[in-house]
């Protein structure tokens, strides 16, 4: 079992959940948010935090 993908949609979900709680993100796949963004945060990982985050949505038993 690779390190932390038994973790994986626990710690997405909760990234999500403290990013909406510290008012951050909302990022989308059009890429406005990339050029906006700070922390100079590129379109193809915020792509894959949303996959992810969805995978976890819908797999979670919670």
């Amino acid at each position: 079992l690779p390190q932390g993908k038994a973790e994986r949609s626990r710690r997405v979900l909760d990234m999500v959940a403290t990013m909406d709680k510290e008012g951050f993100g909302g990022c989308t796949n059009t890429g406005e948010c990339e050029a906006a963004c700070p922390a100079g945060i590129q379109l193809k990982n915020i792509a894959h935090l949303n996959r992810e985050y969805v995978r976890a949505l819908l797999c979670s038993p919670e």
